[in-house]
């Protein structure tokens, strides 16, 4: 007979063959080739209670490589989790829990939706950094509470993307002790054997980068695995990569070692061999009663492993009752209450103000309140203002501080701050230049699949930035992210709306919010500080009425150009012409109101609009319809001043009011 552990090794090999075998799709080579190095994992090391997958001190594991999410799912069968063999059963079919990819908030036990390849390694960077900081901030000697590993499965696909260099090389830097990535080494990608495309120095890469790395050369060698796991939780100041040397496909006599095993069903005939090599005879979905007994032990086991923390808690809150207030508070992702109302506002003869120092000002006054303010910038700090005076930063050894240098890490960073919101604990905020936020997207587009709240604060949000030209001016990219299903984008108009929509990101959990934000000051607009709080939360709103009782028209902007609206509108007035001026600074939250509200802000009995924003005209459609006009952008811009850049391509007062009156006059041309 087998011993225990080879029997669950076997277990989630021969479960996964299954799955994929039924669905008639899926990657059974990594399951294959890396079950032994997670049931040495699982089984020996890995701190989580499968009745309380969210339980806070736990463990987290992340699968990088999530196409190898059968492997994932075999395990939180075999160890107790929400995982009936139904659901097995059901892998990568309409609404199972075992989608292809793993998908967190959908799978109990799910610590990240991963598949982009490379981006889990950012999120368990993120997680690891975030159990650090409040390790740093709330443990006290013999009291401590915030005390646990992150674990990641990466594949070679996994490191040949540079986001996982960024990631690493900032993991590196600061130290990461409990981070731990097990690397399935077998030298196969999708298209064939890897040394096709690369084949540089794993551990050189990761020892430049500050990493201690072990390698285990025999990916069966239960001992051998255990022993290098343990060798990595005892090095405290450096995060460790193991690389464990494995065959893709293990056991299939025909497949085994080659790219035919990556991402295709092995078939019924190769499957039955393989199980034939593992020495398998029982029925598809069926598994030894000694494994099935594992799930009540590790049930009870996790249940000892909350008793012991809370045992722990219980003492500490004795000694500290004021922080374990806030760490219960944080557990539970409560805000403190009136957390909001140091937020400052403007009245409209206050000087202008750039929205990007504005939301300096708000964040700054955020975190006065809110503890669980964390983030920083890639390398623009300074210009993006999302400096926290007096909070200290994240340094090598030294993780209390509340500013955290990214570098010039984009995509890091976005993947970094997705893990840090995953871990929970912390409201993530990130910043870079709006037109750098290309980089960072697919770490966005996880973000708003998983529905976390991250803040991301991208300024420098129009041609108005000037002489560094084109390259630096972003035209396409709010009209991109507003394209992007699940994430609020919020162009605020001056600085209550930018107070405003701070109020608004840190005081939900649904969704990311991204904010674009301007280089050049803004005047404070009239009635913003009235009716931006309802406004912004609104996604649009009335700004100025028209005077009298109907507007021959409807001017609709956002950021930077509703103030260029608020002149058009008086000059208009003055020539007897009457405009309502709408400022909508997020389409996304102005979709989610009332057919009623909508209709308040933009009536249908009045097709005269015109929309202004420097940006590409693509979307504005939807709200001038077919009758209206838009001042917009649809070619890359220049390098000169901001303000010649802004005559040169129609934002001014006198264009509006030119455009305004076409509008108009060709309205009345069509009745």
């Amino acid at each position: 007979m087998q011993s225990l552990d080879n029997q669950v090794v076997q277990s989630l090999r021969v479960l996964s063959i299954d799955m994929i075998e039924k669905s008639k799709s899926g990657h059974p080579g990594l399951p294959m080739g890396a079950a032994p190095a997670v049931t040495a994992l699982w089984k020996n090391h890995l701190k989580f209670s499968p009745n309380h997958p969210d339980w806070f001190n736990r463990d987290r594991f992340v699968l990088s490589a999530g196409h190898g999410s059968a492997l994932l799912y075999s395990l939180l069968h075999v160890f107790g989790f929400d995982m009936p063999m139904s659901e097995l059963q059901q892998f990568r079919q309409m609404g199972s829990k075992t989608p292809g990819h793993p998908e967190y908030k959908h799978t109990a036990g799910v610590d990240a939706t991963t598949g982009p390849l490379g981006q889990g390694i950012a999120m368990g960077v993120g997680m690891a950094l975030t159990e650090a900081h409040l390790a740093a901030m709330y443990n006290r000697p013999n009291h401590e509470i915030i005390d646990h590993y992150t674990y990641l499965l990466c594949g070679d696909g996994c490191l040949m993307e540079g986001i996982s260099y960024e990631a690493a090389s900032f993991a590196g830097h600061l130290g990461l002790g409990k981070l731990i990535l097990l690397y399935d080494s077998n030298k196969i990608s999708l298209d064939g054997d890897l040394d096709h495309a690369f084949s540089e120095d794993i551990t050189g890469r990761f020892q430049s980068c500050g990493w201690q790395t072990l390698v285990v050369e025999d990916g069966n060698d239960l001992d051998e695995i255990n022993e290098a796991i343990s060798s990595a939780k005892a090095e405290k100041n450096k995060p460790t990569i193991i690389e464990v040397k494995t065959v893709i496909g293990y056991g299939s006599p025909n497949k085994a070692g080659k790219s035919a095993a990556h991402g295709a069903p092995l078939g019924a005939e190769e499957a039955a061999l393989a199980k034939q090599s593992y020495g398998w005879g029982l029925p598809p979905f069926t598994l030894p009663e000694e494994v099935e007994a594992l799930k009540a032990i590790y049930r009870e086991k996790g249940t000892k492993f909350e008793e012991e923390w809370y045992s722990r808690f219980v003492n500490y809150r004795l000694e500290f009752p004021e922080l374990a207030a806030e760490v219960e508070a944080i557990v539970d992702g409560r805000l403190p209450a009136g957390w909001d109302q140091i937020l400052k506002l403007y009245s409209e003869d206050h000087k202008a103000m750039a929205t990007r120092d504005a939301s300096g000002v708000a964040l700054n006054q955020i975190t006065e309140n809110l503890p669980t303010i964390f983030g920083g910038s890639a390398d623009l700090a300074s210009s993006n203002k999302t400096a926290l005076k007096g909070a200290g930063d994240v340094k090598p050894g030294s993780f209390e501080g509340k500013n955290i240098w990214f570098g010039v890490r984009e995509f890091a960073m976005g993947g970094i701050l997705n893990g840090m919101a995953l871990h929970g604990g912390v409201q993530p905020f990130g910043g870079t230049f709006f037109v750098f936020s290309d980089y960072l997207r697919s770490a966005v587009r996880s973000a708003a699949l998983m529905g976390i709240p991250v803040t991301y604060v991208m300024t420098h949000d129009s041609i108005a930035v000037g002489e560094d030209g084109p390259t630096h001016e972003p035209i396409e990219q709010l009209a991109a992210f507003r394209a992007m299903p699940g994430l609020a984008v919020i162009r605020p108009a001056d600085a209550n709306e930018t107070a405003e929509a701070y109020r608004y990101a840190f005081g939900q959990k649904e969704n990311p919010v991204m904010l674009a934000l301007s280089r050049q000051a803004l005047p404070i607009l009239p009635g913003s500080q009235e009716k931006a709080r309802d406004g912004v939360t609104k996604g649009a709103y009335v700004l100025s009425e028209a005077k009298g009782q109907n507007a021959d028209i409807i001017l609709i902007g956002t950021g930077s150009e509703v103030s260029l609206l608020v002149e058009a509108q008086k000059v208009l007035g003055d020539q007897g012409i009457t405009a309502a001026v709408v400022s909508m600074p997020s389409w996304e939250l102005f979709e989610k109101q009332t057919d009623e509200y909508k209709e308040s802000v933009l009536p249908s009995s009045n097709q005269r609009r015109l929309a202004c924003e420097m940006g590409t005209t693509f979307g504005w459609q939807k709200y001038v319809g077919r009758e209206g006009s838009i001042i917009g952008i649809d070619t890359f811009g220049a390098s000169a001043p901001g303000e010649h850049l802004m005559k040169l391509f129609g934002f001014t007062v006198e264009n509006v009011v030119e455009q305004a009156k076409a509008v108009i006059n060709e309205g009345l041309l069509l009745k």
